[in-house]
């Protein structure tokens, strides 16, 4: 399948495709053309990719989960590896988390000092 079909059967960006190729993530042989040719079974694979990542994991995280990502990722025992993996990037979300929210109170009392309370933002 060409990287077009693949994209229509996945729901994916050429472009995504592409960097999850250069990332190491899929494979595509080359046609005598040029064209970049996917197995079939790629379709599962960037369908689990997709899955991770909209899970908060980043395409080096993807890597770990490599073994499994041929068949349902989501039913695969995880490995002490993936959930370390995970783990960690929650601890990252969280700090990401609570630095916006320190950002935002700042900005809430930087507002109300300034306003004398007469715009009460919205929490």
């Amino acid at each position: 399948m060409r990287i077009g079909e693949l994209a229509a059967a996945t729901g994916t960006s050429p472009r995504s495709l592409r960097h999850y190729e250069q990332a190491g993530l899929i494979t595509a042989e080359r046609a005598s053309n040029g064209y970049r040719l996917y197995d079939p079974a790629t379709v599962v694979r960037v369908h689990n990719i997709r899955r991770l990542l909209n899970a908060g994991l980043t395409l080096d995280d993807v890597r770990v989960f490599l073994p499994c990502l041929d068949g349902d990722v989501t039913a695969a025992p995880a490995s002490d590896k993936a959930l370390l993996v995970a783990a960690e990037r929650l601890a990252v979300m969280d700090e990401r988390i609570a630095a916006q929210i320190a950002v935002r109170d700042r900005l809430a009392a930087a507002l109300h000092q300034a306003t004398g309370a007469r715009i009460r933002p919205v929490a």
